[in-house]
């Protein structure tokens, strides 16, 4: 049929997707291939070096090709490893990274160690974010984007958001968007309802849980408590419904000893905590007595960051994104600390960054692309990279966290 050919897999691309090359030469990048697979596939997305396309059929399975445990794999997009031993993921995850930094930030032999496995690899999220569908079902956005799956079942979140989030249906959708279940470390669980306008139906609750509305400007409780409480190596922070917190429950406290680890921060040391959030890595680097100068943009989370941090004295918080609070904070700090979002820090912030000139940097990324190419820029600015400690928050999907360590 038009558009439809065989190809054999070559590689691994950051993703989710298989690569291999057409006959005239063109790479065709392929959700839920293997390397070493001989698959059919439909072109969808075509441009002049490259495509991308949706397998159709399998001919010849890789050796190390699994049964997927959910019988939505291949269409849902919430996941993209599951034909993958989780061993095997880890290791597809580890040579990304080096590519992504050999190739997009043009360091040669990167000093990536060994990844940290997650300790399950499965039923660890204490968030799920879904959407709606027609029937007032939760589902995932289809692997192609082009509509809500409708779900049965889903091997990603901690069983209390898997008992919870199959129960709730929306008969008016209209006015939500998503819908996030949420746990914490007590098993208290809360829904929390994104829409753009206050709400105008009636919401029926669930005994148990609480629930929360969330618009682009506030947002409200309307039944239960108004927080959610993580408890990580012995501490205890708030985390309210529009705030942000890692969703690998097990894996957050070795995020943070090998973060600390990274800094080395002494007593009396001056820190920058960018993209500060809760205050989750603010509040152990004051702990070890560092004088920290915080940067969070979300009023929720820097409302959650003021009661996380309030034993704490040497502490500044400003409510603002990073690029406009750096050039008005005069003072020079020992370290800086960043931990953006997927978008990481742009040309600009690096260059903020630099022209502090701390004596180490940690950078924790979400994203190895945006972190290569940063790296590019940090080490075009004279800062020398340590280390690339890679930690398995996301397994089954394609996303890799990563803790890089910059010194002068």
């Amino acid at each position: 049929m038009e558009n439809e050919l065989e190809l054999t897999m070559t590689g691994m691309a950051y993703g989710g997707e298989s690569l291999g090359r057409a006959e005239n030469g063109r790479m065709v990048f392929v959700p839920f291939a293997l390397p070493g697979e001989r698959v059919r596939v439909r072109i969808r997305d075509e441009h002049k070096r490259w495509a991308r396309a949706e397998l159709i059929e399998v001919l010849q399975p890789a050796s190390d090709r699994i049964q997927a445990r959910c019988i939505h794999f291949g269409q849902c997009g919430g996941c993209h490893y599951q034909h993958l031993e989780y061993a095997d993921q880890l290791q597809v995850k580890q040579e990304i990274i080096i590519e992504q930094l050999e190739r997009i930030g043009g360091i040669q032999a990167p000093p990536v160690v060994e990844i940290i496995a997650s300790p399950s690899p499965w039923n660890y999220r204490n968030q799920m974010q879904f959407h709606i569908n027609p029937n007032g079902s939760l589902g995932l956005v289809q692997q192609d984007g082009s509509k809500v799956l409708p779900l049965s079942e889903c091997h990603l979140p901690l069983p209390a958001v898997d008992q919870l989030w199959s129960l709730i249906r929306v008969e008016e959708q209209d006015e939500i968007g998503r819908i996030s279940v949420r746990t914490d470390t007590q098993d208290e669980t809360m829904i929390v309802f994104h829409a753009q306008e206050s709400p105008t139906q009636e919401i029926e609750v669930l005994a148990g849980t609480s629930v929360a509305w969330s618009t682009p400007d506030s947002w409200q409780v309307l039944a239960g408590e108004p927080a959610l409480e993580m408890q990580v190596l012995g501490e205890r922070f708030q985390v309210s419904p529009d705030a942000f917190f890692q969703v690998n429950t097990a894996l957050v406290p070795e995020l943070v000893r090998r973060v600390l680890q990274a800094a080395r921060v002494s007593p009396g040391q001056l820190t920058f905590d960018l993209y500060a959030g809760v205050g989750l890595f603010s509040l152990f680097l004051a702990k070890n007595g560092a004088r920290v100068i915080a940067v969070e943009s979300s009023p929720a989370a820097c409302a959650d960051f003021e009661v996380n941090l309030y034993p704490y004295s040497d502490i500044e918080l400003y409510e603002s994104q990073v690029d406009a609070a750096l050039p008005a904070i005069v003072a020079s700090p020992d370290l800086i600390l960043v931990d953006p979002p997927r978008a990481g820090l742009g040309r600009e912030v690096v260059e903020m960054i630099l022209e502090k000139q701390p004596a180490r940097l940690v950078y924790v990324s979400c994203d190895p692309a945006t972190m290569a190419r940063d790296s590019r820029l940090l080490a075009a600015g004279g800062l020398q990279l340590e280390q690339v400690q890679p930690i398995d928050l996301f397994p089954q999907t394609y996303h890799i966290e990563t803790i890089s360590t910059w010194s002068e």
